[in-house]
């Protein structure tokens, strides 16, 4: 098993076919849930490096289905999409996620993400379960790592300015 730190994310690969970024944040599990589901929220801290969340979409039930296209620096637009199949709010979220781009076949994958209260800190697990070891491997190869700890100090910076929502109290 890989474990490395990237800054504050810890990356491991708890199989042959998945990868797991860990974060503790210093906010609590409904802040970060609701920033995680949250279209107004979403699109203020996904995607990696300069990218621009132009079009985001979230039908957060189970079946729902949800879609987000990035615009990167060089104006290359990038579509992912996915169904959600579990909802405990504000403890677990399983969906799948395909990366919508015809030039690499359009990979898809499970991801599930687990939202851990630490007396009001959350301790974020997020696991990608991708269909083989290769399609695995071709995701670590993308960059994707740096991206994802982009986009989570990202998340940090946005759940730092909300407050619980009334329906999660």
């Amino acid at each position: 098993m890989l474990a490395k730190n990237a800054g504050k994310v810890s990356v491991t690969l708890p199989s042959d076919r998945e990868i797991r970024f860990t974060r503790v944040f210093d906010w609590p599990r409904e802040l970060i849930f609701e920033s995680w589901t949250n279209p107004e929220y979403l699109r203020h801290w996904f995607g990696c490096g300069t990218s621009k969340v132009t079009a985001c979409e979230v039908d957060l039930r189970v079946g729902g289905a949800w879609r987000i296209r990035l615009e990167m620096p060089d104006g290359v637009e990038h579509l992912f999409r996915g169904t959600y199949r579990e909802i405990v709010r504000p403890q677990r979220l399983v969906y799948s996620e395909c990366y919508d781009m015809e030039f690499c076949g359009r990979p898809e994958w499970l991801t599930t993400v687990e939202f851990e209260d630490l007396a009001g800190r959350t301790r974020l697990t997020n696991t990608l379960l991708h269909k083989t070891r290769a399609a695995r491997d071709g995701h670590l190869r993308s960059g994707m790592e740096s991206g994802m700890e982009h986009a989570f100090d990202r998340l940090s910076q946005v759940a730092s300015t909300l407050q619980i929502p009334e329906h999660t109290r």
